[in-house]
């Protein structure tokens, strides 16, 4: 079962973990992964879980099943991650030199998959923000080398020029008559 918001939702620093947090009630506290070098400053306090976050989230649990196949609890978690991100980090500058130029050109928005290519490993991205020429992505995969000294884990966030995101290959099936 999916969660949906409700007006007990809200935002919250989590001093013990250093990490922001959504309080999900009086008994449930959901924990992202995002620490506060990486927040703007209202995210520091306590913010309401807004309309605009509850729309934003609800199209994720909207949008993802249909592109991933991962349990509700995987879904559900993506979509509060993605809307931490697009709502409460701080923008970044691109870092596309890390990922290989793509031969197509796409088009990009947010909620939409698409697969980032870093020397010979490829990851699944989620787009959480969309600009005119960038757009910040969320790692799906579990781990993703950039260098020697630095690499991505689930649910970091890179900003990318779009000529570096790669569309979804489906796999084909040949019918013989």
């Amino acid at each position: 079962m999916l969660l949906m918001p409700n007006k007990d939702w809200h935002w919250e620093y989590n001093e013990t973990c250093k990490q922001l947090s959504i309080s999900l009630g009086s008994e449930m506290e959901f924990l992202t992964p995002y620490k506060t070098k990486l927040l703007i400053p209202d995210a520091l306090t306590a913010t309401e879980f807004n309309l605009e976050h509850a729309k934003f989230y609800i199209k994720m649990l909207e949008t993802l099943p249909k592109v991933l196949h991962i349990s509700d609890a995987g879904i559900v978690q993506t979509a509060l991650n993605a809307t931490a991100a697009h709502f409460l980090l701080q923008s970044q500058m691109p870092k596309s030199w890390f990922f290989d130029v793509s031969d197509e050109c796409v088009y990009c928005e947010v909620g939409k998959l698409f697969q980032l290519n870093c020397g010979y490993s490829k990851v699944l991205a989620l787009v959480v923000d969309n600009g005119l020429q960038a757009a910040t992505v969320m790692i799906l995969s579990q781990y993703c080398q950039l260098s020697d000294s630095k690499s991505l884990v689930q649910f970091d966030t890179i900003k990318v020029m779009h000529n570096r995101l790669h569309p979804l290959r489906k796999a084909r099936q040949v019918v013989a008559a």
